[in-house]
């Protein structure tokens, strides 16, 4: 708007005894501060037009620019061009919006006998009253052809020979004079020059204010003109902008609407000033012309003109009072004439207008009459997008309410065009719009911005307005968020508590349309003839307008301020199924408005055809961003189109991406791909219709692709489904085979092919998952995202670390795989020398990949995977005869060990402590404990004899093998904590056997031989200990106690005294006698294997070895190898005691005497033994023993030793 002068004069007063309350914000106005009028002196002539009449005036605004002085007519969509500008007061903060003569009108209803005629619309809780000239409305429609079903229908309504009443000549000379009396009071000096033909002017003037005023039909040619900028957004990025203005195209004829031209369509808000006026709890956005003035002794003051013959009626005294109170104007000042002389001015007070005599009015009653008729609107306009006619006789008591819109619906002729059907869906939209802007608040505005969406959608034909419905369904889309989770408190939302479409009250209509009574027949042009089919067709009817001024007499049964429901659902697939049904929609919308090619006019034979050419220097590099010709679908970039379609490509996207995550969080990864490779054709449609792409869409960009790479990953590490998943991938739905029809009007959308294919080798698809992954990297890494993603660059730099390592890992296992099918190693393939590059090359770029993002666990996993890499290239350098034995530890394999380890203590510095990340930490710990222990076994079992001394291998397995033990964490409770013992005691009896070894093989050295023999001694007790608390290796303890005894054996036979080897023999039978925890354990599993088979048979097949293992796990040959062991080690130490203690020269004691009968007595038993009994009962034999010499000899210490 021109000429913005905004006040905020506020009043708020009470009013004589009836205390009504009313407060008035002037919103906005067009005119100059209030000037002084001109007090006209005595026997001034009015029938004589001032120099200045109807000359432009901002002190009069529209009043004064014709004879008819305060316009009492108002144009039709008046109060939507008020909307328009005050788009955030709609739909919520204000009841009614009108014209200040439309709301005058209303409230003398009971006290007029003329008719009424208005058009009623409902945006949310606001109420927009227009007036319908029903009679100017036929004249055009007799015309144009509109409207014919609804002249029948009035013609039913009232007298069938209706005619348009002419003004009278009184009526024009009133108002011309009106006209004049103002001039002069803007005058100042109060002086007249006559202006010649007069009266032919009057009668002009008057013709063309009253010539026909309904706007043209809204398929007229559109001007160039833009939408008035008084209110537009500034500084909103477009995709933000969802206002019309933002998407408006020259080929759609909707810029009439907000043209400011001629051909406004009585769209402008054309008032002097915009009023919130409050009248007791009524909201209301009124439009004023009524000139105000200065002077008296009030800041303004309202001048009206009056006849002195003629009293003030209660009509005018009401319009004057109201006027007033719109207006915040505390004092009217009337100028009295007679046959156009001025006879005297007087000065009333606003609050004392009731009171006139001849006019004296309640003011209650007409705050009663306000209720009565808001209350009866807004119970009974409920359906938002209708059109409803209020309708009162001239001379009726009866005021009617229609639905015109389904009075259309119902119609049978083609052509029943409703002009009020786009600006009403427009203000719909643009109501919506301005709440969507409202990103603080709008979440709990959603179930009212899809309700108007969805009612404007509805009202408008999708061939005529492709750009209000694309954009409209963008929003709709627009309102399910895909990138958070739903709100559960926002507003009480749930699906089932979706509202209505097109209501915003579930109730039923208040009034009952049925047995009202006809129209009064007091005006006989006017007089109705309605039948009960006629009265049936009322949405509501007030029976007589006496009843309007009954307190309360009609209740609203509508909400004031309702919660609409928003359906919003927790699942996700759900929600974006919503989303890509209204982008659909929207697309649609689009490619419908898109002009074909067969669309074109053919061309001319007569106009040349211009050839494009190029010059001679050729431009390789060419700036997308300058091109201006049209798209593959015909759209041209810049156009409303064009930007709408980049908009519903993204949203697409979008929501394809979110099916995606929600399909991949299910293992559903067929599904997962279907959905990231129809977000990938979505952004590639996006690249093709886009000259730049925006840093928000290339990050999206890149979540997809990382996403891609997720659900590549996750395929090929679940090859075993891959049928379902196939099934999962090739399913589409229609929908989906929609959108993707409206892609390929813009590109072929094989872009992303190799990225979203389902294949069938886990190689392949590690491969594209990693190029995903590197793709989103890139992209991360550009400098026009670079400064926007850090998150996002660390997430997918975890993830390219991560598919480095399961890329390594895949190449270390085949190099793995290869080795157990090759039968003979002599030399290392260069197949096999390639993997491992190829392996070692992914885990070292997986952990520069971590350590860039400084991830110290992820880097320990990798450095540990690459050890074991190692540990397998040691292997590889086994060499293996035809025989499968194999040769000694070589300097290869030492090597590739020693690598190992090296990784696996970069590892553990990597983690620092166990603490921060105590799982890692112990397989790491375990790996290098276990690499030692390969390592020291290897030597010790394999010896490089060839290459190394003796001594030195001793060194090097026992530093390998005590460096192994360091590692075994035999405190800590864990899965692993079995295994390190046993570990432990496999430790300790390797070491007790190699000093057993060496202690043999010693000459010479006694000093050495007696600290083998203590270290020998040291590890056996342990290694017994940890056997024995380990319960589950009874033939490691077994063997571990026949070589202790052994050990004490070769001692014995190195000593020469009788008391020594006593003492020794009777050591070594303690040992022996230990073996009964060994029997015992070996026993227990041989019945519990008997009670599972069941098999009577059983001893037998255990003694005959027939596999060599039982059920329960135990080897049954190394168990008779072991009784072959023992049994001449224990008949052996039997013997020897028996012929010691017989030969002493002593007397033996009473206990020795006991003793040496018990050694006897289980020494005949031992050589009478069969050899061939089954195994249980040769153990059961030995357990019988046992058990006798243990009480005799009371060895309790299971680590004695001689």
């Amino acid at each position: 708007m021109d000429n913005l002068c905004l006040h905020s004069n506020e009043l708020e007063m009470c009013l004589g005894n009836n205390e009504i309350k009313s407060r008035a914000v002037v919103k906005y106005s067009a005119a100059p501060p209030p000037t002084t009028y001109a007090l006209l002196q005595e026997k001034t002539d009015l029938k004589l037009p001032p120099a200045n009449w109807l000359r432009e005036s901002p002190q009069l605004g529209p009043a004064g620019s014709t004879v008819l002085g305060s316009s009492s007519k108002s144009k039709p969509f008046s109060s939507f061009g008020m909307a328009y500008d005050f788009i955030d007061s709609i739909g919520d903060d204000v009841d009614v919006v009108s014209d200040s003569e439309n709301i005058k009108k209303l409230l003398k209803i009971p006290y007029s006998k003329s008719h009424v005629s208005m058009a009623v619309h409902r945006v949310g809780r606001t109420l927009l009253l227009d007036e319908l000239d029903i009679q100017e409305l036929f004249m055009r429609s007799s015309q144009t052809g509109d409207w014919t079903w609804l002249k029948e229908f009035y013609q039913r309504l009232i007298d069938q020979k209706w005619q348009r009443k002419k003004k009278s000549k009184e009526h024009w000379y009133q108002k011309a004079i009106l006209s004049k009396f103002l001039y002069y009071s803007i005058n100042g000096d109060g002086a007249a020059e006559p202006v010649p033909d007069s009266d032919n002017t009057d009668e002009g003037c008057g013709a063309e204010e009253f010539g026909p005023s309904w706007p043209a039909p809204f398929t007229s040619t559109a001007s160039d003109s833009e939408e008035s900028a008084a209110h537009k957004e500034e500084g909103v990025p477009m995709d933000s902008k969802y206002a019309l203005g933002q998407v408006a195209s020259k080929e759609q004829n909707l810029t009439t609407l907000f043209n400011e031209g001629e051909n406004s369509q009585g769209l402008r808000n054309d008032f002097v000033r915009n009023i919130l006026w409050t009248f007791e709890d009524i909201h209301m956005l009124v439009g004023s012309n009524m000139p105000i003035f200065g002077g008296g002794r009030y800041p303004a003051v309202s001048l009206r003109l009056r006849d002195n013959n003629k009293p003030i009626n209660i009509l005018t005294g009401i319009d004057y009072w109201l006027d007033n109170l719109m207006c915040n104007v505390p004092e009217l000042v009337m100028c009295f004439h007679v046959n156009g002389i001025v006879q005297k001015y007087e000065m009333i007070k606003t609050e004392d207008i009731p009171d006139l005599e001849n006019s004296t009015f309640s003011t209650r009653v007409v705050k009663d009459i306000a209720q009565n008729i808001l209350s009866f609107l807004k119970s009974n306009c409920t359906k938002e997008g209708h059109t409803y006619w209020l309708f009162k006789a001239s001379g009726s008591d009866i005021v009617k309410l229609y639905d015109l819109t389904t009075l259309c619906e119902e119609a049978a002729e083609e052509k029943c065009q409703n002009p009020f059907t786009l600006p009403v869906a427009v203000l719909l939209y643009k109501v919506a719009s301005n709440m969507m802007l409202k990103k603080s608040q709008n979440r709990k505005h959603y179930g009212t911005i899809r309700t108007l969406l969805l009612n404007c959608v509805k009202l408008l034909d999708q061939d005529r307005h492709p750009q209000i419905i694309a954009s409209a369904h963008y929003m709709l889309a627009e309102l399910f968020q895909l990138d958070e989770p739903p709100e559960e408190g926002a507003g009480g939302e749930s699906l089932r508590a979706g509202g209505s479409e097109d209501s915003y009250s579930d109730e039923d209509d208040e009034e009952d349309p049925e047995d009202l009574p006809e129209d009064s027949d007091e005006n006989g042009s006017f007089s109705t003839t309605l039948d009960s089919q006629d009265d049936s067709k009322a949405v509501a009817i007030i029976k007589s307008v006496g009843e309007l001024s009954v307190p309360e007499k009609y209740k609203s049964t509508h909400q004031i301020r309702p919660i609409y429901a928003f359906p919003v659902s927790q699942d996700k697939e759900e929600r974006c199924r919503h989303v890509l049904s209204y982008v659909l929609k929207g697309l649609k919308a689009v490619d419908g408005s898109i002009k074909k090619e067969s669309d074109l006019p053919a061309a001319d034979p007569n106009t040349p055809i211009p050839l494009k050419y190029e010059d001679g220097t050729p431009n390789k590099y060419l700036n997308l961003s300058d091109r201006k010709h049209p798209t593959r679908s015909g759209m041209i970039p810049g156009s409303w189109q064009h930007r709408m379609k980049l908009q519903l490509f993204f949203k697409a996207s979008k929501a394809y991406y979110v099916l995606s995550d929600a399909a991949t969080n299910l293992l559903k990864y067929g599904r997962a791909l279907r959905y990231i490779k129809l977000a990938l054709q979505c952004h590639d449609a996006y690249c093709s219709v886009s000259s730049t792409l925006h840093s928000r869409v290339l990050l999206f960009h890149s979540q997809c692709l990382s996403l891609c790479g997720d659900i590549q990953l996750m395929l090929a590490q679940n090859a075993s489904n891959r049928a379902a998943y196939l099934e999962e991938y090739s399913y589409q739905t229609r929908e989906d085979q929609e959108v993707l029809h409206s892609l390929h009007r813009e590109s072929s959308c094989q872009a992303f092919n190799m990225a979203s294919d389902l294949a069938t080798d886990p190689e392949y698809q590690l491969f594209v998952s990693s190029k995903c992954y590197e793709a989103a990297y890139e992209l991360l890494t550009s400098g026009v995202v670079k400064e926007h993603g850090p998150e996002q660059l660390a997430q997918v730099l975890k993830r390219l670390g991560n598919i480095r390592n399961e890329i390594g890992v895949f190449y270390m296992n085949q190099a793995a795989a290869m080795q157990t099918e090759k039968e003979v190693k002599k030399s290392v393939s260069i197949a096999e020398q390639e993997i491992w590059k190829k392996s070692f090359s992914c885990f070292e770029k997986g952990m520069k990949d971590f350590e860039a993002i400084e991830d110290s666990t992820n880097t320990s996993l990798l450095l540990c995977n690459t050890g074991r890499l190692m540990r397998i290239c040691a292997q590889a350098h086994c060499a293996t005869s035809a025989d499968l034995s194999r040769g000694e530890f070589s300097p290869e394999e030492s090597l590739y060990y020693n690598k190992a380890i090296d990784y696996y203590l970069r590892a553990m510095r990597s983690l620092a402590t166990r603490g921060n990340h105590p799982a890692v930490w112990d397989s790491v710990n375990w790996e290098l404990s276990t690499t030692y222990f390969t390592l020291a076994t290897l030597l010790q079992d394999y010896a490089p004899l060839s290459r190394k001394a003796q001594e030195q291998i001793e060194r090097e397995v026992t530093e390998a093998m005590l460096k192994s033990l360091k590692y075994c964490d035999l405190q800590t409770e864990s899965a692993r904590q079995p295994l390190y013992q046993y570990r432990a005691a496999t430790i300790h009896h390797r070491l007790a056997s190699m000093y057993h070894s060496c202690f043999r093989n010693q000459v010479g050295d006694e000093h050495l031989r007696k600290q083998h023999r203590s270290l020998a001694e040291l590890h056996y007790s342990k290694a017994v200990l940890l056997f024995l608390s380990l319960k589950d290796a009874p033939c490691e303890l077994l063997r571990t106690l026949l070589e202790r005894v052994a050990f004490a054996e070769f001692t014995m036979a190195g000593q020469s005294s009788s008391g020594a080897k006593l003492k020794t023999l009777t050591g070594a039978l303690d040992v022996l006698t230990d073996t009964r925890h060994a029997f015992l354990l070996i026993h227990k599993e041989l019945l519990e294997d008997y009670t599972e088979t069941d098999c009577p048979e059983l001893t037998r097949h255990l003694d005959s070895g027939a596999d060599g293992t039982t059920s329960s796990g135990l080897n049954t040959i190394e168990v008779m190898k072991l009784i072959g062991v023992f049994e001449p080690s224990f008949s052996f130490l039997l013997l020897q005691l028996v012929k010691l203690m017989t030969a002493m020269k002593r007397k033996l004691s009473n206990k020795d005497e006991e003793l040496l009968k018990t050694y006897k007595n289980v020494y005949s038993k031992i050589l009478r033994a069969e050899k061939t009994a089954p195994l249980l009962s040769r153990i059961e034999l030995f357990l019988d023993l046992l058990q006798q010499l243990t009480p005799k000899t009371g060895s309790g210490d299971l680590g004695a030793s001689s």
